[in-house]
């Protein structure tokens, strides 16, 4: 029975670990929240640009997949949208090994015999970093057509 406890003890405290998270300093005044749809990404902010809040971000806790820096470069659109900017400049996107790891355990105890097994496999988390900012719509280039097959 303890056994159990310390496996459930160790997932819950593996699930709030790998919780996505997001912050923000703000730099100006925020507008009128937008669609994340509308939210471009640049890297160099476009002329007459307002800048309104430095934003960080990171993934849920994975293997360091593509989908983790989107899900991470995702989450910086969201909280620009919210503060009503329709642009973010990228800073950077990173990855941070976790402290501990996904473990899979199993074990037996029985006639003076023991023994078990563990599998420690290593987890990441990706971040991303930009500053959320208003374009006025004349500085908006162009998007650019999708390429053909």
């Amino acid at each position: 029975m303890t056994v159990i406890r310390l496996a459930v003890a160790l997932l819950l405290a593996s699930a709030l670990g790998a919780c996505a998270s997001s912050s923000r300093v703000m730099l100006g005044q925020s507008y009128a929240p937008v669609d994340p749809s509308q939210v471009r990404i640049y890297t160099t902010p476009p002329p007459g640009s307002v800048e309104i809040a430095q934003l960080e971000s990171s993934s849920a806790m994975g293997f360091g997949t593509q989908g983790q820096t989107d899900a991470a470069v995702d989450r910086l659109k969201r909280e620009a949208a919210a503060l009503g900017a329709n642009g973010v400049v990228l800073l950077g996107v990173g990855s941070t090994p976790s402290a501990g790891g996904m473990s899979v355990g199993a074990g037996s105890f029985g006639s003076n015999v023991a023994g078990g097994i563990g599998i420690g496999i290593p987890t990441t988390q990706k971040r991303a970093a930009g500053v959320a900012i208003r374009v006025p719509a004349a500085s908006i280039p162009p998007a650019e057509p999708a390429p053909r097959p």
